[in-house]
């Protein structure tokens, strides 16, 4: 058994029930992915476009693509005829974007909102304000090929825990405050997609539903 289904199995193991476990799966090759997938799992994150369009070609049709990276407008039209999920975006620009190619293609996409919550200039994403702005809108009651699902985060990329626990609780009180004010009776806005391989059990611990996971998958076994 190799160390990719080991771990897929480990964390698999070890997360909710209510969780999804995104497997990171950029730079990592064709035959990297079909081990994770032959273990069971059909839930992958790229982070580029043009690594996915490759992926998706030469893999199985039903795998789960999540698109987790910062998203060009003119690169929407290629991934918006099989996109599952896109984690990131992070302009009323952006949404319409996607909103005109899922059109294009007689689809709903689901999306999430990033926000920015590390102490990091380098990280994209909207602040809460900035989102409450767009969401009171009149062109994105104009759109109807999307459908927002929640929120996303990265936090800051540090040894400090604390810190990092701290931002993830920031981003779950700014989606319920989002749910609470705009989204209330929408059964669909549910998702707080925060945590990668370093930080994953803190941000389930304060709310996450799913979790981007690459080095703790595709790297050396997690456990002993």
């Amino acid at each position: 058994m190799s160390n990719i289904t080991e771990n897929i199995k480990y964390l698999k193991s070890r997360l909710p029930s209510s969780v999804r476990l995104v497997a990171v799966s950029k730079t990592k090759t064709r035959d990297e992915i079909l081990e994770a997938y032959h273990a069971g799992h059909t839930i992958f994150g790229e982070n580029k476009v043009q690594e996915l369009l490759p992926k998706y070609e030469q893999l199985p049709k039903d795998i789960e693509w999540h698109y987790i990276g910062h998203l060009q407008t003119n690169k929407v039209k290629y991934i918006a005829p099989f996109v599952n999920f896109i984690h990131s975006v992070d302009s009323l620009k952006l949404l319409a974007e996607i909103n005109k190619e899922a059109n294009k293609n007689n689809r709903i996409i689901p999306c999430l909102f990033e926000i920015h919550i590390a102490q990091e200039e380098t990280k994209y994403g909207l602040d809460i304000e900035e989102l409450k702005t767009i969401l009171c809108s009149e062109e994105i009651k104009q759109l109807q090929n999307i459908s927002i699902c929640g929120l996303m985060g990265m936090a800051t990329f540090t040894d400090d825990m604390e810190h990092v626990r701290k931002e993830f609780r920031f981003l779950a009180a700014g989606f319920k405050e989002i749910k609470e004010t705009f989204f209330k009776t929408n059964s669909g806005f549910k998702e707080i997609s925060m945590g990668m391989s370093g930080d994953y059990k803190i941000a389930v611990e304060e709310g996450s539903t799913m979790v981007r996971v690459g080095s703790s998958i595709f790297g050396d076994r997690i456990y002993s």
